[in-house]
């Protein structure tokens, strides 16, 4: 697999003033294979600790912050001989190990030649319990699930792929029915690394569907095993009302739609802890279109999304056949899939936020981003139905320079918006 992550890890190896990096990312978003593939391709050696599983690891960091004798301890465990700049210690599920993360303060200051990289799937649930972090002395780095882009990538279209990168649309164009092809492959398989490599390598969408409902099933039990039971029936809830929200016409997040007189306050720490382990997302309304957009953000108007579109249908039990060969998935769940997919590939390709604006009925933008000190709403459409009325009562309102609509046609540029190809939305 080719993982966009790799460049960004290497460029950190080579910063001059080299802080420890910490992964971020749900559960089996493929950190753990991206941090020892990154020590192989580019270290002479590799130190990798697994919190999880090593419990005398997890005792050495409950004595002190001595790096030299921490040091000494991994290489002990390891085996492998530590040396500056040609080693790669891997703290993985260091969530385990609150003193590992507090101890990456001391690498930073008092011994930098070294390259430490941590990993946690609840890292953030960790942190929001109690556990101290390094502000200030460490970086982090974001793992999503593979894009389309990756996607095109494990799939064996390295050209697709570069064609995309390039923007050459003229030629895109001409591939159209391929990169359709691939993206309602994507809709199903979404970006998980298992569902993904073992689609690659044994083209069986019924294999695939195991996988996604394993990892499912996964996320349950860490629901289980990592929150109180005053919790637990709150969170659940939350979690499976996603496909029924993103279902509706409009996909504000609505508590009552998980009981009867539900209200947002005892809602809040499902939220936060869904959050903490990138299972979701939250997608802000905005009061009033303007730069900045963070400053006109409403907290009580939200969106929620998955971490994966896979991982959505497979929550929905949409088969594959309802995807692949027909319109039917988009009447019956009115888009939800596309929108969902348009919000990963936003989160994991570009450097926007995205926030959705909704003035009334008639005017309501899935997408807003700010983009070179203005506001270009994005309005997504799922086929080729491109009747745009809300986008186009938007512009005649606030004359954005830039406003975006996303389908399955080709790409083309008008006077008042451009027309982006879903399949090239890495692009917006």
């Amino acid at each position: 697999m080719q993982r966009t992550a790799m460049e960004k890890l290497k460029e950190w190896k080579m910063k001059r003033n080299r802080k420890p990096l910490i992964l971020k990312g749900a559960r089996q978003v493929g950190k753990t294979w991206l941090m020892k593939k990154f020590g192989v391709d580019c270290f002479k050696n590799v130190a990798y600790i697994n919190f999880d599983s090593d419990v005398r690891m997890r005792q050495i960091f409950e004595d002190d912050y001595d790096i030299s004798r921490i040091l000494r301890m991994i290489n002990i465990e390891t085996g492998v001989k530590i040396q500056p700049e040609e080693t790669l210690i891997i703290f993985d599920e260091v969530q385990e190990a609150p003193k590992a993360i507090s101890s990456l303060k001391y690498f930073c200051e008092n011994a930098p030649e070294y390259a430490v990289i941590a990993a946690g799937s609840l890292l953030g649930v960790a942190i929001h319990e109690g556990v101290s972090f390094p502000v200030g002395k460490v970086e982090t780095l974001e793992i999503h699930p593979m894009s389309y882009h990756e996607f095109l990538l494990a799939m064996g279209e390295e050209g697709l792929a570069d064609l995309l990168g390039k923007k050459e649309y003229a030629i895109i164009h001409t591939f159209a029915d391929r990169y359709i092809h691939w993206l309602k492959l994507y809709y199903y398989i979404g970006g998980m690394p298992e569902a993904v490599n073992d689609y690659a390598e044994n083209g069986d969408v019924t294999s695939v569907r195991e996988i996604q409902k394993q990892i499912l099933e996964l996320y349950e039990q860490d629901f289980s095993k990592h929150t109180p039971d005053t919790e637990l029936a709150r969170l659940r809830m939350v979690w499976n009302s996603v496909p029924l929200q993103l279902a509706k016409e409009n996909k504000k997040f609505f508590f009552g739609h998980l009981k009867q007189g539900a209200r947002a306050k005892d809602f809040e720490l499902a939220i936060e802890w869904l959050l903490d382990c990138g299972l979701i997302g939250k997608v802000y309304r905005v009061e009033k279109p303007a730069v900045p957009l963070k400053a006109y953000v409403d907290f009580s108007a939200f969106k929620i999304y998955l971490l994966d579109v896979g991982l959505l249908g497979a929550m929905s039990d949409l088969d594959a056949r309802t995807i692949l060969e027909g319109s039917q998935l988009f009447t019956e769940f009115k888009g939800a899939l596309t929108e969902q997919y348009v919000y990963q590939q936003i989160i994991a390709e570009t450097e926007y936020t995205p926030y959705y604006f909704s003035a009334n009925s008639h005017t309501e933008i899935d997408f807003l981003v700010q983009k070179e000190g203005s506001v270009a709403p994005v309005e997504v459409k799922a086929e080729e139905n491109v009747k745009a009325k809300s986008l186009q009562a938007y512009c005649r309102k606030y004359q954005p320079p830039y406003a975006v609509r996303t389908s399955m046609t080709d790409y083309r540029e008008e006077d008042w918006m451009v027309n982006l190809p879903l399949y090239a939305i890495e692009n917006l």
